[in-house]
């Protein structure tokens, strides 16, 4: 399967991780499609699966339970980890969803299985550890991004992390996730057009 060829590449770029220790978690990864408007996880559910993106595009987002409006808060592409951390380390519901944003394509991991494979190896122990520093690293990154940079400065660092989102996705979404108003995303473009 070629999606396991290209998660054993990115494991091994995340994690150091050799191919006898990968060759053990085989039997567990799974392959499914999403098209778009699926979720990965969604609101009070429990995050049972660690993914790995092979293509496409995901949002998580929150939804303000008294006027409905949607707050992005992290896109997730291709050779990404996706998860719904918080949910999935305490296997208790989630407060906010994970939506395909485009046809796409994950190879996922149950929970159990990935800690069978803590007990079986180190090097998945490992794997463990970097995952959750990511996702401590993600979310201390995204809230000091907000409290010391720009939109404008935001705005560039995304097109660094996902540089290919801006032909996938409606602007309006980008400009949730930037904490901005479309015509705001719109001047910052301009801005960065002229320049």
């Amino acid at each position: 399967m070629q999606g396991l060829d290209t998660l054993r590449q990115g494991i091994k770029q995340f994690a150091g991780m050799d191919d006898q220790a990968f060759d053990l978690s085989l039997p567990y990864w799974q392959e499914k499609h999403y098209k778009k408007g699926e979720f990965y996880n969604e609101y009070r559910n429990v995050c049972k699966h660690l993914g790995f993106i092979l293509d496409g595009v995901f949002r998580t987002y929150y939804v303000n339970t008294e006027n409905g409006e949607e707050k992005n808060l992290l896109f997730s592409t291709s050779n990404q980890i996706i998860v719904s951390y918080k949910s999935f380390v305490n296997q208790q519901p989630c407060n906010y969803q994970t939506e395909s944003m485009t046809e796409s394509s994950i190879l996922y991991i149950h929970i159990t299985d990935l800690y069978r494979l803590y007990q079986q190896s180190h090097h998945w122990e490992h794997f463990g550890r970097l995952v959750a520093e990511m996702a401590f690293n993600l979310i201390m990154n995204r809230m000091e991004d907000f409290l010391w940079q720009t939109p404008e400065e935001r705005y560039r660092l995304m097109l660094q992390q996902h540089p290919d989102i801006f032909n996938a996705i409606p602007l309006y979404h980008i400009a949730s996730y930037l904490g901005i108003q479309g015509p705001s995303l719109s001047r910052i473009r301009k801005r960065m057009t002229l320049k």
